[in-house]
């Protein structure tokens, strides 16, 4: 599922990415701003988060009966409401399987990793 959002993301492919949300997702970007699913997917259709380049390492999945907790490590380049996000980002996201069947993102936070100097 991770490959299949960055592959979403990449593309601007929102229909993609409702698929893979669930209608409660609450996300939190690198800025701290909190988005709902609607909002999330407003915020690809209409290009104001946008991802050029998304490289994950460092994947780690904990299952916990119907929930899946992955934290992540990724290079990304693109922007976030006009500005640049290059940069390395660790990330936890959150997924539920669902009644039927169907795992879903329910929640995301990421957070900037500092550059080493």
């Amino acid at each position: 599922m991770e490959e299949q959002w960055r592959r979403a993301l990449i593309a601007d492919d929102v229909a993609a990415a409702d698929d893979l949300l669930a209608e409660d997702y609450v996300g939190i970007s690198m800025t701290g701003q909190a988005n709902t699913k609607s909002q999330q997917l407003d915020r690809i259709r209409n290009r104001r988060l946008v991802i050029t380049s998304m490289n994950l390492s460092d994947s780690k999945v904990k299952l916990v009966g119907p929930v899946a907790i992955v934290t992540c490590l990724t290079q990304i380049e693109g922007t976030n409401e006009g500005t640049s996000m290059r940069g390395t980002y660790r990330y936890t996201r959150i997924y539920q399987k669902l009644p039927s069947g169907v795992w879903k993102t329910t929640s995301f936070e990421a957070t900037r990793v500092p550059e080493s100097r």
